[in-house]
């Protein structure tokens, strides 16, 4: 690992360590809230993704002030389907850090995947994230981080660009720590209200025919791992000589000496002793 790696790597150290002290700082929650509001996204697009593929088909998304989220599908489907579609949000949030982490390496890079990110961020707030009848802050939430994140790819330094993509791909990456408390929850309370079974209740019920907190706890510590375990693997990735050499490659390099009159050099003593100058006498110690 090379220079460029161990600073990459300890950015995302600090992210990391940042984000899980300010979560449990009483304002540190506040300077959070928009990070945990990209991570509900995350969360509840990871949802409808899984929706769409099990065929229940993906309808919408509704994200509250209180940075929960709801994701609707169009159908009901089976057990094995319910599974899927429960465990999709705490399992594909991390991986959506992870790429985002492996796919900057270089500040350039960072650049390029922000752009990215905020347009995905602006078109999914016109298309999937609904406004309810009395409240339209999910749409406009949504648009106003990717407006955000599209600003910081293209004003700030360059280093910052990188320092900006890696605090994203942490939050997204330690989402599960953060929600520990709702994951052990068989209910969950969205927009201050009653929603029913939380994701680890779902997935529970689907696969163990209970809620009873065994069952809850043990896909929490499931989706824990999990999220872990990925997070290692793209710090590792990013920091693989494949992305090392990438990076080098984006630097300019000195040209090579040229040595094709060295032998020259050697075969004509005379032309050493005029380039010395008259200081050369001096050095050879000749009266």
């Amino acid at each position: 690992m090379n220079r460029r790696d161990s600073v990459e790597l300890r950015t995302l150290a600090v992210a990391l360590l940042v984000s899980l002290l300010l979560w449990n700082l009483p304002f540190g929650g506040l300077l959070l809230y928009p990070f945990k509001l990209l991570a509900t996204w995350l969360h509840e697009l990871s949802h409808g993704i899984a929706m769409t593929v099990t065929g229940a088909g993906f309808d919408y998304v509704l994200i509250y002030r209180d940075t929960s989220g709801l994701a609707y599908a169009k159908s009901s489907v089976g057990p094995f389907g319910t599974a899927i579609i429960a465990a999709a949000g705490y399992m594909g949030t991390p991986l959506w850090g992870a790429v985002l982490l492996v796919a900057t390496p270089t500040e350039r890079a960072a650049r390029r995947a922000l752009l990215v990110l905020a347009g995905l961020l602006v078109v999914s707030s016109f298309t999937v994230i609904a406004a309810r009848p009395d409240d339209s802050f999910g749409p406009w939430a949504i648009a106003s981080i990717g407006a955000g994140v599209g600003a910081s790819a293209l004003l700030l330094p360059t280093r910052w660009r990188l320092a900006v993509a890696h605090f994203l791909a942490a939050q997204s990456c330690v989402n599960a720590l953060l929600d520990i408390r709702v994951l052990l929850r068989p209910s969950q309370v969205v927009g201050g209200q009653f929603a029913g079974m939380s994701d680890a209740g779902n997935m529970a019920l689907a696969t163990f025919g209970t809620t009873d907190e065994w069952a809850v706890w043990t896909w929490a510590g499931i989706w824990l791992a999990w999220s872990l375990a990925v997070l290692y693997i793209a710090l590792r990735l990013s920091g693989s000589p494949g992305l090392s050499s990438a990076a080098r490659s984006a630097r300019p390099t000195a040209s090579p000496r040229d040595e094709s009159d060295r032998g020259e050099r050697r075969r004509s003593p005379e032309t050493a002793r005029d380039e010395t100058g008259p200081s050369a006498r001096a050095d050879t110690g000749e009266p």
